[in-house]
């Protein structure tokens, strides 16, 4: 782990410091639109628009690379990054807001592309498990860092902005004065939706499910603490919780996983996050409840990404994991996209409660499609199966397909 981090640790301090002004971000904007008088429709929208962005850079970036190299794409998504943040306090617009998302977004995806590049290249077949395992480390420390700097200032002033937008600045100094050198990078076709599906339907129904519950984390819970009369304090212990439930409890399923049918873990553990968002839905547990709600629904559904797509990588060749990573990638977007605007639509009709109400149908729908599906086809051996690698949902296709891949060199694909 020494050997990783001393020869990663400019790419992992510049994500880390690039992961704590996203999180600011996200947080504040919900915050932020609510002082500005921002309807819920509204702010699902803008919230929506970043998922947009996301995926249009997973499509676009990888070619743009190819095309002007790693750095200048690394320092051009960069500067516009740091002055996006700006803008939104000059321009406080709802329209101008989501028009702003769909670019951070898209330069977001390209940076995660761009530092998974260099991530992967820096790392062998030995030590890129601990690689990406770091990396995720640092991505969830990030974001949860980020919730203690919403207490620093006034949301409704330029502060918040600025800090955010001073971090990123500084993200990219450590990564572009490094000496590592820019990998060799390949574009990858993305494999069809169809022969995804017919390769996993649970990889791929459960990835376009789980995009509409991480997007709905990621963009609509603070929106949710604002319509909930939550403090500025109490939204970022909350966000913070979820984040910190995922970086707990990553380790502890994956370590499950690879001891008995991930089609059985992933079904009880949508069931279980389901069932704590309805407990969410149905009752008023106070502060300190909806800490250890937030805590379990984040640690559960954190996971599953990275456990759906190791499910999907027990049935395929090493070969095909990158082409899958980039058709898993993109259905995980569509459900990102759809999420802000379901959740906000629920808790227009609902309340705040129709935030819960949302995570609880969709990753209820996952568990129900888990158990159908271990009624279609037996569960592979131990010894078919490649190790649980941890990845962040946010992470690019680069990152997701190293994770599914690592191990496979030693398992057999189980038949379809």
């Amino acid at each position: 782990m020494l050997q990783v981090l001393g020869s990663t640790w400019a790419l992992l301090l510049g994500m880390g410091l690039l992961m704590v002004g996203n999180g600011v971000q996200g947080t504040l904007l919900g915050v932020r639109g609510a002082i500005e008088g921002f309807s819920t429709f509204e702010m699902s929208v803008v919230m929506s628009a970043y998922f947009l962005g996301f995926l249009g850079g997973s499509r676009l970036a990888p070619e743009l690379i190819r095309r002007v190299g790693h750095v200048r794409v690394f320092a051009a998504l960069g500067s516009l990054i740091s002055a996006v943040l700006l803008i939104y306090a000059v321009i406080p617009d709802w329209i101008v807001w989501t028009l702003l998302r769909v670019l951070i977004g898209f330069c977001f995806s390209g940076v995660y592309v761009t530092a998974e590049s260099w991530l992967n290249n820096a790392a062998s077949n030995e030590n890129r498990g601990k690689a990406l395992s770091l990396y995720m480390i640092v991505q969830m420390v990030g974001i949860i860092a980020a919730q203690a700097l919403m207490n620093l200032a006034d949301p409704a002033g330029f502060m918040l902005f600025v800090i955010p937008s001073v971090l990123v600045s500084f993200a990219f100094a450590p990564i572009l004065l490094s000496v590592a050198p820019a990998p060799v990078f390949d574009t990858t076709k993305a494999m069809s939706l169809r022969t995804l599906y017919v390769s996993s339907p649970l990889g791929t129904v459960g990835m376009f499910l789980m995009g509409g519950v991480f997007a709905a984390f990621f963009g609509m819970a603070s929106v949710w603490g604002t319509l909930a009369g939550l403090s500025v304090f109490e939204i970022s212990l909350f966000v913070a919780a979820i984040f910190g439930g995922g970086l707990v409890l990553q380790y502890p399923l994956g370590w499950i996983s690879d001891r008995m049918d991930r089609r059985k873990l992933i079904g009880i553990a949508a069931a279980v996050c389901a069932g704590v968002a309805l407990v969410a839905f149905l009752t008023e547990p106070g502060l300190s409840g909806m800490l250890v709600i937030g805590f379990l629904i984040g640690g559960i559904s954190n996971p599953l990404y990275a456990l759906l797509l190791a499910h999907t990588g027990d049935f395929l060749e090493r070969e095909d994991m990158a082409a899958a990573s980039g058709g898993l990638l993109f259905v995980n977007g569509l459900g990102a996209v759809s999420g802000p605007l379901v959740a906000g639509w629920l808790m227009g009709v609902l309340g705040p409660e129709g935030f819960f109400l949302q995570i609880a149908v969709l990753t209820g729908l996952v568990a129900a499609y888990a158990a159908w599906r271990m009624t279609r086809r037996p569960a592979p051996t131990v010894e078919q199966t490649a190790p649980f690698t941890a990845v962040m949902p946010a992470a690019s296709a680069v990152a997701a397909g190293a994770a599914a891949e690592t191990g496979m060199e030693d398992t057999d694909p189980v038949p379809a």
